[in-house]
């Protein structure tokens, strides 16, 4: 993938998600920052900042946006989440409008 094509989604602890762009378009929010005629530094440098997202959560919302693709393309899979990270993938859904 070129680099045009991808997305670094960065998690409150500075771990750093690549992604294809076609991918993070599946969060509204992002697509807004990515696409709006503002001149968003996000869409300048591919590069979008989450400090209220940890890792793990800012990881399963990144394996979300593929199975979102997958699944809207036919393919009926199950996405299986943990307990654990229920609240805070909500908030971050809310969040992202995914």
């Amino acid at each position: 993938m070129k680099k045009e094509e991808t997305v670094k989604l960065i998690s409150a602890e500075g771990f750093e998600f690549v992604v294809s762009k076609e991918a993070a378009m599946v969060s509204q929010t992002i697509r807004n920052m990515l696409t709006s005629p503002g001149g968003f530094a996000e869409a300048q440098h591919g590069e979008v900042t989450f400090p209220e997202i940890t890792a793990p959560i800012l990881e399963k919302i990144c394996q979300y946006f593929y199975w979102s693709l997958q699944f809207a393309s036919g393919k009926e899979t199950e996405f299986h989440i943990e307990p654990e990270l229920t609240l805070e993938l909500m908030m971050a859904a809310n969040y992202l409008h995914t």
